[in-house]
């Protein structure tokens, strides 16, 4: 029986967002476990009626007596934005530090759960244990308050989980990274570093949000109509950033959607907005002077509930964007999220409105680690093993190369549902578990390979047909069958039904007398026939459903 320490990613490698990773202590057949992070990510329009989707945690669900305790590293969606849905199949205490807590309590205080999840609050660069994890927390730099690494020591190494970071030596929130700590670390030894992969493909150093101050200030006061920033609702530093650049300039701000109201009232009360002014309602912003008045709105990613995307198809009750107007992306497009974005920003310009994104001109800075601050933290830490995560299969397997190239020993690429044990020897997986997904449909969860997403996925590509079929006690027709469809047919395809409602009849007359009792079997008989009229004429297999009635 084998001891170790073991990473397993149950959502984020592989993919961008959704970050759900698991650690194991102990023998192999048993371990105890820890979560860091359990995060969503968002539907880009390809599953119907679903916008957010979470990781499927079966697996540690039915370990859950051998789960000590869930540690986020800090407060984006896709680290924290599925807690409040998944905790009460995990039950365990969880760990954050301040701002990260405030936002999970709010999202738990809305779920009716704020007296049930034990949630530890630890400050900044705090040392704390779960079961048997030591941990500690280590400041780094992102696009949110409090980011964190996170160093786990266990008996059998030291393990480091970057969490999403950047080196940004002039934060507008918060301190810089504690590049001391971490250096001490890497004097102590790292066994394993699992590191951010997002923005590998891109050379050199990040820029510091401070940097971006001056030229967001010189675009709007260029501006004589109005102004609207979409952004990150979490991104309190570009929010601090577009103020300051609003105030520069002679305007105020109005917030418009409801992520971003929430976010800055978490941010005033943790004295992260101080010396803001106060924000204008959107009803007051009406009596404005168009060129005193700046939007910040949500759904920079092309979210269809964003206030941007309302306001791109003139659907919000009372933010109307004018022709001349100029709309500036401060954020990039998550790779899946193109589509969307596209889609809104062709409105926004169908409508006489100028775009501006990090393309046209500096806007943006990005919150994740180009490859020279790649290779600043892995100077710092000097692993003996990186392990890549936080990424598409491009990016994971990018860095491993880039890791190797900076003198990195052992490197591993793994993506969800593979177990690595993490020794000194070297990375290998042990096991694979299976994972998956789940859309939140309404109120409800629903699986990505489930029946409902599957059936809603036949009816969009192939349409769908209802035949209602009326038997007497004989098992012989009251009346011609009826047919219904949807996205199917034309109004100048109509005959079509008459055509499949006589192809119906003929194939109820067809079933043999001894199965005329038999609702499967005449319901089948059915659909076959019905099937094949569509099919022979216009190339489709609609979803079919029978109604059979007798009387």
């Amino acid at each position: 029986m084998s001891e170790g320490v073991y990473w397993l990613p149950l959502g984020g490698a592989g993919e961008i967002g959704m970050n759900v990773y698991l650690y194991g202590l102990g023998a192999e057949e048993d371990p105890e476990w820890l979560m860091v992070d359990c995060g969503i990510t968002f539907g880009n329009g390809t599953v119907p009626g679903v916008d957010v989707i979470l990781p499927e945690i079966a697996w540690i669900e039915e370990r859950r007596h051998r789960l000590s305790g869930l540690v986020l590293t800090h407060a984006h969606e896709d680290h924290l934005g599925a807690v409040h849905y998944l905790w009460h199949r995990l039950r365990c205490p969880v760990y954050a530090t301040p701002f990260a807590a405030a936002v999970l309590r709010s999202k738990l205080t809305e779920a009716g759960l704020q007296n049930q999840v034990p949630l530890h609050v630890i400050p900044l660069s705090g040392k704390f244990e779960v079961g048997s994890f030591k941990l500690q927390y280590v400041t780094m730099t992102h696009s949110i308050p409090e980011p964190n690494l996170l160093m786990i020591d266990t008996p059998h190494g030291r393990i480091a989980h970057s969490g999403d970071f950047k080196f940004d030596p002039r934060p507008v929130i918060g301190e810089p990274v504690d590049k001391a700590t971490l250096k001490a670390y890497g004097d102590a030894g790292v066994t394993a570093l699992i590191a951010d992969s997002t923005n590998v493909l891109t050379e050199g150093d990040g820029e510091s949000e401070s940097d971006l101050l001056k030229d967001l200030t010189r675009i709007i006061d260029a501006a004589t109509g109005q102004v609207a920033v979409t952004c990150f609702a979490t991104n309190v530093a570009r929010l601090r950033t577009i103020c300051a650049a609003a105030a520069a300039t002679g305007r105020h701000v109005c917030l418009v959607g409801r992520s971003l109201h929430k976010m800055s009232g978490i941010a005033r009360q943790m004295g992260l907005l101080n010396g803001v002014e106060d924000f204008i309602g959107e009803k007051e912003a009406g009596f404005i002077p168009e060129d005193k008045l700046l939007y910040i709105c949500t759904g920079c990613q092309g979210e269809p509930r964003g206030a941007l995307s309302r306001i791109s198809h003139d659907g919000h009750r009372d933010v109307k964007l004018k022709p001349g107007a100029l709309v500036i992306f401060s954020s990039r497009i998550i790779p899946g999220n193109e589509l969307s974005v596209q889609r809104i920003q062709n409105a926004l310009v169908r409508h006489g409105m100028t775009v501006l994104t990090w393309r046209d001109a500096h806007v943006h800075v990005s919150g994740h680690p180009a490859r020279g601050e790649l290779k600043k933290l892995y100077d710092l830490l000097r692993p003996e093993i990186l392990v890549p995560m936080h990424g598409e299969s491009i990016h994971l397997r990018e860095q491993a190369k880039w890791a190797e190239t900076c003198g990195i020993p052992k490197t591993l690429v793994a993506e969800n549902g593979s177990m690595v044990r993490l020794s000194p020897n070297g990375p290998t997986v042990v096991d694979n578990v299976p994972v998956g997904r789940y859309g939140l449909d309404g109120q409800r969860l629903i699986a990505f390979d489930g029946d409902v997403i599957r059936g809603r996925n036949r009816v969009i590509f192939n349409g769908s047909a209802l035949v209602t079929v009326v038997l007497d006690g004989k098992g012989h027709l009251v009346a011609t069958p009826q047919v219904s469809v949807q996205g199917l047919i034309e109004e100048a395809e109509q005959g079509l039904l008459e055509e499949a409602e006589a192809a119906a009849a003929g194939a109820v007359n067809e079933v043999p007398r001894s199965c005329l009792k038999n609702d499967d079997e005449v319901s089948d008989a059915v659909k076959v026939a019905v099937r094949r009229v569509f099919r022979g004429a216009i190339g489709k297999k609609p979803a079919m459903q029978v109604h059979l009635v007798r009387v």
